[in-house]
């Protein structure tokens, strides 16, 4: 049964208090020798995404031609710098979130939208799969207007590929500005490289969500 304690946003003033110190972590991605940190280059975008649990998010990304680097990390809650721990009572308010760095040259955002919505299941609210609590919620957050946009324009389109699919459900993935990032920590970056044979919970609905026609990357 789900902890329904979990699975509700915790209040402002409840949150956990966190601490001033950022999470230390090595600034080296362990698949493609990278660095996760910023400051990127120029040339490079980023972009924030939350589908479940991250370790099995973040290998879908790092995958992918024109994503240069991607780290796992917390946003959209409460507490400052939190731990693990933390974000899994459901008392900081956080998701867990993927940082995808890419060279829009070589792979779009609009392309990193539609992997997102097709690695999960986006109208679980907050769950995903046997994933239970707030920090399994689906959450888009864009870095630009631009990015606002295209994550718009994809809900709507996938929106209506599941109804064209039979599936009743409503989306509920969140769409909203990027707020602080915190990394997670040294243990969970790059986690299924690190374990091969570790916990993956990422699973999509087998629906496909559609590019404008005149998506060329």
């Amino acid at each position: 049964m789900a902890n329904l304690q979990k699975t509700t946003m915790v209040e402002p003033q409840q949150a956990l208090p966190g601490r001033n110190t950022a999470m230390q972590v090595s600034n080296r991605h362990y698949v493609n020798g990278e660095p996760i940190k910023p400051p990127f280059a120029d040339t490079l975008e980023t972009a924030l995404f939350g589908l479940g649990c991250f370790w099995g998010a973040e290998r879908l990304f790092w995958e992918l031609d024109g994503v240069v680097t991607t780290a796992v990390g917390y946003a959209g809650g409460y507490t400052p710098n939190p731990s693990y721990r933390e974000v899994c009572s459901g008392q900081t308010g956080h998701a867990e979130v993927v940082l995808v760095v890419f060279n829009p040259e070589k792979i779009s955002y609009p392309r990193l939208l539609q992997v997102f919505f097709e690695a999960h299941d986006p109208t679980q609210g907050m769950r995903q799969g046997n994933d239970f609590g707030t920090q399994y919620r689906s959450v888009i957050q864009y870095a630009t207007e631009a990015q606002a946009i295209d994550a718009a324009a994809a809900l709507r389109s996938y929106t209506q590929a599941l109804r064209d699919a039979g599936t009743p459900r409503e989306i509920t993935t969140i769409i909203e500005a990027a707020t602080p990032f915190y990394y997670a920590e040294d243990d969970h970056q790059q986690y299924l490289a690190k374990n091969p044979r570790g916990y993956c919970g990422i699973g999509g609905t087998g629906v496909t969500c559609p590019l404008p026609t005149t998506e060329q990357v």
